[in-house]
């Protein structure tokens, strides 16, 4: 179904998330600069809170435009220092998403083994740094090199996942709260060197923060389910026994198959997310083979989750997310796609 605009054409692609976008060149809206000059920047914000996820196709953005398009929805973030990640040479804004990438956060056998290391079979489903008391608002992640097969990226709807739950379930969500860390999906071990060394390097640069389980969109007063697994260590307040059962019910609803989509990456393409609004899934099937896959992205700063009861998040450890104004600071990176 092609919903008609007068800008841009828009083709949904799933059941509950995600549309293609048609007839827009991002390149020329970034270079227009001002997000009120266009009114199809207007409608690719409103299609974005709708769909949750848009797909553009052959775009062939570079950094510059890359950049010039994202500060279109707001000021960019990012986690500060190189052990977060690598950026392009004068473009600190930019995340670099590449195994090989000189500079990156562990060396190309990192994520693999963070996969095998996982708590869980879907402990990979995260927000863009939910561990930060404020995560982005929007991420932006553009494809130059696509494997010739496998590589797809998959995002599941919060929302949708909010309001599949039964009442009951809705209503213990509502009053919740989750402690969010880097990591906290994985089982890392003392008695292994490597796992202890990634547990040391956490503890230097350690950032953990308090957010509702159930988090209200501030623009559209949604409900979402704010509960990745790959960032959740806990439940405030309740015994670990209770926490971890409650917690495999909210996991393996989260992300069934009903609330996500997928998509099969070619360069040049674009996909912008709702950060407040849905998890994704980095891919895990390239793992035993030596693919090529090269991405960037690009983060908008966001707010405090807010809580049906107005809890507003809470900072356990670490500063909160700062705007990026300038270009200055090199060492700069974020967690995983």
């Amino acid at each position: 179904m092609v919903e008609r605009d007068s800008r841009i054409g828009v083709r949904r692609v799933a059941g509950k998330i995600g549309a293609s976008i048609r007839g827009v060149n991002l390149r020329e809206l970034g270079e227009l600069g001002d997000p009120g000059s266009s009114g199809a920047v207007g409608e690719i914000r409103a299609a974005l809170l709708r769909h949750k996820v848009l797909f553009f196709r052959e775009q062939r953005l570079d950094h510059v435009g890359h950049v010039a398009f994202a500060r279109l929805f707001g000021e960019v973030t990012r986690l500060p220092g190189p052990r977060h990640g690598t950026h392009p040479e004068g473009f600190p804004e930019i995340l670099i998403v590449d195994r090989q990438a000189a500079g990156g956060r562990r060396g190309p056998g990192f994520e693999e083994r963070l996969y095998r290391t996982s708590d869980r079979h879907d402990s990979g489903w995260h927000v863009d740094i939910a561990s930060s008391v404020n995560p982005p608002a929007i991420s932006i992640l553009r494809c130059e090199v696509a494997p010739e097969y496998g590589g797809d990226t998959q995002w599941t709807n919060l929302v949708a996942a909010y309001e599949g739950l039964s009442r009951p379930l809705q209503r213990l969500a509502d009053g919740l709260r989750a402690e969010h860390a880097l990591h906290a999906g994985v089982r890392l071990l003392f008695s292994d060197d490597e796992d202890l060394a990634v547990i040391r390097k956490r503890a230097e640069d350690t950032l953990i923060s308090l957010h509702p389980v159930v988090r209200v969109h501030p623009e559209t007063g949604q409900k979402a389910l704010f509960l990745p697994p790959a960032s959740v260590s806990h439940l405030a307040g309740l015994l670990p026994w209770e926490s971890r059962g409650i917690l495999d019910v909210f996991f393996s609803h989260l992300c069934r198959p009903e609330y996500t989509v997928r998509h099969r990456w070619e360069p040049g393409d674009i996909a912008v997310w709702d950060n407040r609004a849905v998890a994704h899934l980095q891919p895990a099937d390239l793992h035993h083979t030596d693919y090529e896959r090269r991405m960037f992205r690009v983060l908008v700063h966001g707010d405090r989750p807010v809580g049906p009861d107005g809890f507003h998040s809470e900072s356990v450890r670490g500063a909160p997310l700062r705007p990026l104004t300038g270009r200055g600071d090199a060492d700069s990176g974020t967690a995983p796609e």
